[in-house]
């Protein structure tokens, strides 16, 4: 399975009798899967198809659906509703009794804001605008946009992988060099050891007890054994990911937490300048990972 991005764009057009209508797809980066739909009256029995389509297909994004629709007939009538004017009129005047107040004067009332009261303005059934086979012509058009979209974050993804991919080598690279540091062999640590037990000897009031201390916590640092084993298999980890594909976003997140954790704690044992190099340089790699991770459905 290829990798996907959740940053992708998809649309589609086309004509149902009158009827012309454009659907544009797009999804950018999220925790899980949140869809808003825009929608034409008359189209809402497409909600939950649209939904159920969008899920199917998709694990991860914010999700924006939006269905224009145009039409060659001729515009309804717009009718004022007589009756609904009275009654918010007549509304009006009892929320100012039951405050207390007096009715206001009629000729102060915005008549902007009656207007937008629902049911003042009657311009006929909308559902009238979109036929049985406009809806089902929409919902066909739907899925065709949403394999566009799918496509353009496949080929997103793709580009995604290689850069991780080259990322992950680095990585794995930088874990070798560490390994061949010469600060990790026996006689560089024996070195630093001599010079803090001379450091300590010439100290007033020598402390033997402090000096078997120190020994110990020098050759306990002196060891990342341990971090370079975690590290060369989150390497294999990461790379097993990426060769799998599918929705591994939140793995890779997870993996790239545990990157930097072990490049931390390579950073705070090192008692030596090249091995704090190669730490500092593994956190610029791994949070550069981390960034592109975040893209990954």
């Amino acid at each position: 399975m290829a990798i996907h991005s959740m940053t992708g764009f998809g649309q589609a057009d086309g004509v149902a009798g009158a009827v012309s209508w454009r659907i544009e797809v797009r999804s950018v980066n999220g925790r899980g899967l949140d869809m808003r739909l825009r929608l034409p009256p008359g189209a809402e029995a497409l909600d939950p198809l649209i939904r159920s389509a969008a899920r199917s297909a998709l694990k991860r994004g914010a999700l924006n659906v939006t269905v224009n629709v145009t039409t060659d007939r001729p515009q309804a009538q717009i009718k004022l509703n007589d009756d609904a004017v009275q009654g918010v009129l007549t509304a009006i005047d009892a929320v100012a009794e039951a405050l207390g107040q007096p009715a206001p004067d009629r000729k102060t009332i915005d008549p902007m804001r009656i207007l937008s009261v629902r049911g003042v303005l009657d311009s006929g059934d909308p559902n009238e605008a979109l036929s049985e086979e406009t809806r089902a012509a929409i919902e066909a058009g739907f899925r065709s946009a949403l394999d566009a979209l799918i496509a353009d974050r496949r080929g997103e993804g793709e580009r995604l992988a290689t850069v991780m991919s080259d990322q992950i080598e680095a990585i794995d690279g930088l874990v070798a060099e560490a390994e061949r540091s010469p600060a990790r062999a026996p006689d560089a640590i024996k070195e630093r050891l001599a010079r803090n037990i001379g450091r300590l000897t010439e100290t007033d009031g020598f402390d033997e007890a402090r000096l078997t201390q120190e020994a110990v916590i020098l050759a306990t640092k002196a060891d990342i054994r341990e971090e370079l084993d975690r590290l060369h298999a989150h390497v294999a980890s990461a790379r097993d990911l990426l060769a799998n594909g599918g929705a591994v976003g939140r793995r890779l997140d997870f993996l790239a937490q545990e990157f930097n954790r072990e490049a931390n704690t390579l950073c705070s044992k090192s008692n030596d300048a090249d091995i704090t190099r190669i730490g500092m340089e593994l956190k610029v790699v791994i949070d550069q990972f981390r960034e592109q991770v975040q893209n990954i459905e």
